[in-house]
């Protein structure tokens, strides 16, 4: 029975990329390993658009903020972490040259800051 609803709630596209069991066990295992490389790529997609977003002005700079910090976020996820150090590096490599002062500010200050204070400078 829990294998009929298994196979009842998996789109008729992928059938055929899952092998044919009678087991509900084995039939999952299968599944899980069928999408384990689509899982990569959804990182690898992550990973590129995390490198080549810039702030391009459309949208709000904590919006953009946000944004690099929830697909780090999904990235965590995924078991491949970014520091939080490194993603507020990252980030504000991130912006335009007119956010250079703001940038000397943050690398001029010993203390390092959460995320959550860099959020909140740009409110």
């Amino acid at each position: 029975m829990s294998l009929m609803i298994m196979k009842s709630s998996i789109a008729i596209t992928i059938w055929g990329a899952i092998p044919y069991s009678n087991n509900a066990k084995t039939y999952i295992t299968a599944v899980e390993e069928q999408f384990k490389g689509s899982s990569k790529a959804h990182a690898s997609i992550l990973i590129k658009k995390m490198l080549t977003t810039r702030y391009d002005r459309t949208s709000g700079v904590r919006k953009h903020i946000m944004m690099m910090n929830d697909m780090a976020s999904k990235l965590q996820g995924m078991e491949m972490a970014i520091s939080e150090d490194f993603l507020i590096h990252f980030i504000m490599t991130s912006l335009p040259v007119q956010f250079g002062p703001f940038k000397i500010n943050y690398n001029t200050q010993k203390k390092k800051w959460k995320m959550r204070e860099l959020i909140a400078m740009y409110v």
